[in-house]
């Protein structure tokens, strides 16, 4: 970007602080969080009057509830494609809508924005809806400036991603609903290449006993006390998988050591009061499994452990359910977008090109479905940072990196911005 320009880019930008803060509280405010992805459609018409200004029109795209519905989840999968024309190349920006649930432990109210100096708190602040605000303020910069874009941006609001059994952006990716290359702003406020990350499956089992006066058992079935030795079985089958390691550059955080498959109980329900026996205990289990493994290799292991310990039990009988996946994202750093993201990224937040790293993550991407569709390079930003608490109390963002993504995606848009030449073998 010519120096001129950048001069009154950046004077429009900052300009849009206030906004961009308003913006982010809004978003907040509305209850998204996954289970049960219940405020969608709000959620939907609150962007739509959002992006109306800017000359945004906006198409709703309704995951059909066969694909995604299990039992802790409930209300329309509203997905939102906002587009405008510009004539510039289509250029996809990604987010997802949905937050974990707020939780316990905050300091303060989790769908309400509130500042602390330059720190910013709600759940939803860090991943992603501050992610929203920002490239709302670096679009409204752009116009306010009249600058020519080198891409049209396309806004994609998709649903599910924390966990769910069919993301939205699957489904825009299957109906062929995604154009040209995807900015997928969920992931970190640091300098680093993606390298990709894991997949995620998220498992219920139910084993069904017969309940009972726990006074007079006779011939009840006591279902948590039956299915101890399966959870035994998956301990021990979670220690066998958490030695299995992937070929994918770790982060800096790990000092070097591998990413590691994971095996997790992440959720454990059976019972209704002390007298009676309990005829269902439940239990969720999450794998993160690597990019060199097989959903369906890794779903039939469980299988099998659980299958050969429940056959020792005097259980009455046992299923279970695929309750979230997300498919493992591989190689998705390319030669053709990402030294210009990275030059943004540069510019926008101030980190020398010789900080970039490349890395990988035991953390998961909806973005792998959209792999499956061709979509193999695949950009990544977002406002994370380790200490940001994500997905736990008291999550927040700072203004400062509100502002450095704001530019990162500001020069990005913009068309006279250019790239330094050493840019162009990024993976040196």
């Amino acid at each position: 970007m010519q120096n001129e320009n950048f001069q009154r880019a950046e004077a429009a930008l900052c300009g849009q602080a206030p906004q961009m803060i308003e913006d982010l509280a809004g978003l907040i405010a509305i209850d998204t969080s996954f289970p049960p992805g219940a405020g969608y459609d709000v959620f939907a018409n609150h962007v739509t009057a959002l992006l109306a200004p800017l000359g945004f029109e906006t198409e709703y795209v309704n995951v059909p509830n066969e694909l995604w519905s299990n039992q802790g989840s409930h209300g329309a999968r509203t997905n939102v494609i906002a587009r405008r024309a510009n004539g510039a190349p289509t250029h996809c920006i990604y987010f997802h809508v949905d937050t974990v649930p707020p939780g316990d432990g905050w300091s303060v109210p989790p769908l309400q924005l509130t500042q602390r100096d330059n720190q910013l708190f709600g759940r939803g602040t860090a991943d992603m809806k501050g992610t929203i605000a920002a490239t709302l303020a670096a679009i409204r910069a752009l116009d306010h400036c009249q600058l020519e874009y080198g891409f049209n941006p396309v806004l994609l609001f998709c649903t599910d991603e924390e966990g769910g059994l069919y993301p939205g952006i699957r489904y825009l990716a299957e109906t062929q609903r995604v154009d040209g290359p995807i900015l997928c702003l969920n992931g970190q406020a640091l300098p680093r290449i993606w390298a990709g990350c894991f997949g995620s499956l998220d498992l219920r089992l139910r084993f069904f006993g017969r309940a009972t006066h726990s006074g007079d058992p006779g011939n009840g079935v006591n279902a948590i006390e039956q299915a101890l030795p399966i959870l035994a079985a998956l301990q021990a089958l979670k220690s066998d998988v958490e030695t299995r390691v992937s070929a994918l550059p770790p982060p800096p955080v790990s000092a070097g050591g591998p990413l590691h498959a994971r095996l997790t109980l992440t959720m454990a329900r059976g019972g209704a009061k002390g007298s009676s026996l309990p005829a269902v205990f439940e239990v969720n289990i999450n794998r993160r499994y690597l990019p060199e493994e097989h959903s369906e290799a890794v779903i039939e292991e469980i299988q099998k452990c659980v299958s050969d310990a429940a056959a020792k039990t005097r259980l009455v009988d046992w299923n279970w359910d695929i309750e979230g996946h997300l498919a493992p994202v591989t190689d998705p750093d390319g030669d053709t977008y990402w030294p210009r993201w990275v030059a943004a990224l540069s510019q926008g937040f101030g980190w020398p090109r010789d900080d970039f790293r490349v890395w990988g993550s035991s953390t998961s991407s909806d973005m792998g479905w959209a792999q499956m569709t061709g979509h193999k390079e695949i950009l990544l930003g977002g406002l994370s940072r380790p200490d940001r608490n994500v997905h736990a109390a008291d999550e927040h963002t700072t203004t400062d990196d509100l502002m450095g993504l704001a530019r990162s995606l500001m020069f990005y848009l913009a068309k006279d911005f250019t790239q330094t030449a050493d840019l162009k073998t990024h993976k040196n």
